[in-house]
Protein backbone atom coordinates (compact mmCIF):
# COMPACT_ATOMS: atom_id res chain seq x y z
CA UNK A 1 0.00 0.00 0.00
CA UNK A 2 1.22 3.54 -0.76
CA UNK A 3 2.45 5.48 1.81
CA UNK A 4 -0.75 8.21 2.63
CA UNK A 5 1.22 11.07 4.33
CA UNK A 6 -0.04 14.60 2.72
CA UNK A 7 3.72 15.12 1.77
CA UNK A 8 3.71 12.06 -0.31
CA UNK A 9 1.31 12.03 -2.82
CA UNK A 10 1.55 12.18 -6.60
CA UNK A 11 0.86 15.61 -6.72
CA UNK A 12 3.45 16.69 -4.50
CA UNK A 13 6.03 14.39 -6.03
CA UNK A 14 5.41 15.60 -9.70
CA UNK A 15 5.54 19.14 -8.29
CA UNK A 16 8.87 18.59 -6.23
CA UNK A 17 10.53 17.19 -9.52
CA UNK A 18 9.28 19.76 -11.68
CA UNK A 19 10.28 21.84 -9.32
CA UNK A 20 13.79 20.90 -9.04
CA UNK A 21 14.15 20.34 -12.61
CA UNK A 22 13.15 24.12 -13.39
CA UNK A 23 15.47 25.16 -10.53
CA UNK A 24 18.39 23.37 -12.22
CA UNK A 25 17.76 24.61 -15.77
CA UNK A 26 17.68 28.40 -14.21
CA UNK A 27 20.86 27.91 -12.42
CA UNK A 28 22.26 26.24 -15.60
CA UNK A 29 20.83 29.18 -17.89
CA UNK A 30 22.36 31.75 -15.53
CA UNK A 31 25.95 30.02 -15.21
CA UNK A 32 25.66 30.20 -18.89
CA UNK A 33 25.59 33.99 -19.18
CA UNK A 34 22.33 34.54 -18.73
CA UNK A 35 21.75 36.38 -15.50
CA UNK A 36 18.81 37.90 -16.25
CA UNK A 37 16.59 34.53 -16.43
CA UNK A 38 14.68 33.48 -13.71
CA UNK A 39 12.10 31.16 -13.07
CA UNK A 40 9.66 33.72 -13.72
CA UNK A 41 10.78 34.97 -17.00
CA UNK A 42 11.54 31.65 -17.66
CA UNK A 43 8.07 30.56 -17.65
CA UNK A 44 6.61 33.12 -19.67
CA UNK A 45 9.77 32.47 -22.14
CA UNK A 46 8.56 28.65 -22.25
CA UNK A 47 4.99 30.27 -23.31
CA UNK A 48 6.22 31.72 -25.85
CA UNK A 49 6.22 30.68 -29.35
CA UNK A 50 9.57 31.31 -30.84
CA UNK A 51 7.96 33.43 -34.05
CA UNK A 52 6.23 35.23 -31.37
CA UNK A 53 3.18 35.29 -29.49
CA UNK A 54 0.21 37.59 -28.68
CA UNK A 55 -0.13 39.15 -25.22
CA UNK A 56 -3.82 38.16 -24.18
CA UNK A 57 -2.27 34.20 -25.10
CA UNK A 58 0.08 34.63 -22.34
CA UNK A 59 -2.05 35.80 -20.06
CA UNK A 60 -4.00 32.93 -20.78
CA UNK A 61 -1.49 30.15 -20.76
CA UNK A 62 0.69 31.21 -17.63
CA UNK A 63 -3.02 31.87 -15.54
CA UNK A 64 -1.86 34.84 -13.95
CA UNK A 65 -2.62 38.16 -14.19
CA UNK A 66 -2.62 40.64 -17.03
CA UNK A 67 -0.38 43.31 -15.14
CA UNK A 68 2.04 40.23 -13.77
CA UNK A 69 2.57 39.85 -17.39
CA UNK A 70 2.66 43.23 -18.03
CA UNK A 71 5.79 43.13 -15.37
CA UNK A 72 7.54 40.00 -16.83
CA UNK A 73 7.46 41.35 -20.37
CA UNK A 74 8.85 44.50 -19.53
CA UNK A 75 11.57 43.24 -18.03
CA UNK A 76 12.52 41.17 -20.85
CA UNK A 77 12.01 43.91 -22.96
CA UNK A 78 14.14 46.23 -21.07
CA UNK A 79 16.57 43.24 -21.22
CA UNK A 80 16.45 43.18 -24.88
CA UNK A 81 15.06 39.78 -24.94
CA UNK A 82 11.94 40.20 -26.12
CA UNK A 83 10.30 43.17 -28.15
CA UNK A 84 6.29 44.13 -28.91
CA UNK A 85 5.14 44.13 -31.98
CA UNK A 86 1.52 44.96 -33.36
CA UNK A 87 -0.84 42.27 -33.66
CA UNK A 88 -1.35 42.40 -37.71
CA UNK A 89 -4.72 40.88 -37.05
CA UNK A 90 -5.68 43.10 -33.92
CA UNK A 91 -3.92 46.76 -34.08
CA UNK A 92 -5.08 47.07 -30.30
CA UNK A 93 -3.44 43.87 -29.56
CA UNK A 94 0.34 43.26 -29.13
CA UNK A 95 2.62 40.05 -30.03
CA UNK A 96 5.62 39.65 -28.02
CA UNK A 97 8.57 38.16 -30.06
CA UNK A 98 11.86 37.11 -29.20
CA UNK A 99 14.78 39.64 -30.30
CA UNK A 100 18.12 38.23 -31.95
CA UNK A 101 19.79 38.01 -27.82
CA UNK A 102 16.45 35.90 -26.93
CA UNK A 103 16.75 33.38 -29.67
CA UNK A 104 20.42 32.92 -29.00
CA UNK A 105 19.34 32.67 -24.79
CA UNK A 106 16.64 29.73 -26.33
CA UNK A 107 19.33 28.02 -27.96
CA UNK A 108 21.13 28.05 -24.88
CA UNK A 109 18.65 26.80 -23.16
CA UNK A 110 18.00 23.93 -25.86
CA UNK A 111 21.22 23.02 -25.44
CA UNK A 112 21.12 22.78 -21.33
CA UNK A 113 17.26 20.63 -21.45
CA UNK A 114 19.21 18.26 -23.45
CA UNK A 115 22.05 18.29 -21.29
CA UNK A 116 19.96 17.71 -18.17
CA UNK A 117 17.91 15.39 -19.70
CA UNK A 118 21.19 13.54 -21.01
CA UNK A 119 22.12 13.54 -16.79
CA UNK A 120 18.54 12.23 -16.10
CA UNK A 121 19.08 8.93 -18.45
CA UNK A 122 22.60 8.77 -16.86
CA UNK A 123 20.62 8.64 -13.75
CA UNK A 124 17.85 6.54 -14.12
CA UNK A 125 19.30 4.04 -17.19
CA UNK A 126 17.85 4.69 -20.93
CA UNK A 127 15.05 2.02 -19.88
CA UNK A 128 13.56 3.75 -16.86
CA UNK A 129 13.57 6.98 -18.74
CA UNK A 130 11.96 5.69 -21.80
CA UNK A 131 9.24 4.30 -19.29
CA UNK A 132 8.97 7.13 -17.44
CA UNK A 133 8.25 9.49 -20.62
CA UNK A 134 5.63 7.39 -21.64
CA UNK A 135 4.10 7.29 -18.13
CA UNK A 136 4.25 10.90 -17.76
CA UNK A 137 2.26 11.23 -21.50
CA UNK A 138 -0.45 8.77 -20.27
CA UNK A 139 -0.87 10.59 -17.15
CA UNK A 140 -1.02 13.86 -19.47
CA UNK A 141 -3.30 12.95 -21.89
CA UNK A 142 -6.26 12.12 -19.21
Amino acid sequence: MLDQKNDAHIGWRLWQASHSWHREFVHAMQTAGHSWFTEARSTLLGATARKGTRQSVLVERLAISKQAVQQLIDGLEAEGIVERIADPEDKRGRIIRLTEAGLTAMKTADRIKGEIQQAYIDRIGVDDFQTLVGILDRLEKN
